[in-house]
Parts: structure tokens; C-alpha cells; sequence
């Protein structure tokens, strides 16, 4: 299922790449810009944080990117954010005794595998830098 935890940790990303003043970084800060909760910002900052996207110090304001915006492809961000689940979920226990039921399954699974891998492929050709030129232009 989409969501957008992966628009609020390309936010992040952006805020923390443009903004000179690292220690005006604060979860509170960043929650206004987005305009959600500050636990939101710190649950996705530990994802980002765990999938080695940015560092913090402990009891410091502040976070930096761990790499060049020009190396942070999408697809890291959504991997870093997005739960392993497919993008996609097939429902379960179709009635077998349905021409359609009994191959629903596997005929969608293939279909929906396929999407799944255009999507990670488009995600992957895209970079935060790419974000970052659209926003400022």
C-alpha cells in the first residue's frame, strides 16, 4: 500500500541538504515543514538514520546526509522507508472452483511483480539532486 513516507523522507532529505544551519535541524523544526508530528520526523530520521543516509550526534540539534545528494538515488530513500511488504497485496482465498479464482493469484502476482520492478527501476534512475534541481529551478 503507498503512503507517504517516502514524500516526508524526501522532505527530510531536502531540508537537511539545503539548510546551512544544522543545529536549526530539530524534529520539531523539520514536523513544521512538513506539517506532521515531530515523533513522525524522529521514527522516519531512524530509518534514514539505520539505512546509513544521514547521521545525527547524540544530545545535538542537527543532522547531516551521509553522502552527496547526487548519490542518494529514490530507491534508497524508499527502501530506507517502505516496509518490506510488495507494493501491492493480493487478496487472500479466492474460491478454486471460479475459472477466474483459481488463477487470480498467480496471473496478478506476475503483473503486480512487474510494476513493482518498473517502479524500483524508475526509482532507481532518480536522485535526490534530482529532487533538489526541480525544487530551486
Amino acid at each position: 500500500m503507498v503512503n507517504s513516507r517516502v514524500s516526508v523522507a524526501i522532505h527530510i532529505l531536502s531540508l537537511i541538504a539545503t539548510t546551512n544551519d544544522s543545529y536549526q535541524l530539530t524534529s520539531e523544526w523539520i514536523a513544521s515543514s512538513v506539517n506532521t508530528n515531530p515523533v513522525v520526523i524522529r521514527r522516519i530520521s531512524g530509518q534514514l538514520k539505520k539505512a546509513n543516509l544521514i547521521a545525527s550526534n547524540a544530545g545535538v540539534a542537527g543532522y547531516q546526509l551521509v553522502k552527496e545528494p547526487k548519490d542518494i538515488t529514490l530507491l534508497d530513500i524508499y527502501k530506507a522507508v517502505q516496509a518490506p511488504e510488495e507494493l501491492f497485496a493480493i487478496h487472500d482465498n479466492p474460491n478454486p472452483e471460479c475459472a477466474v479464482g483459481k488463477k487470480i493469484q498467480s496471473t496478478l502476482d506476475n503483473v503486480f511483480q512487474s510494476v513493482q520492478r518498473a517502479m524500483e527501476d524508475k526509482l532507481t534512475e532518480e536522485t535526490l539532486q534530482d529532487v533538489l534541481d526541480q525544487l530551486f529551478h
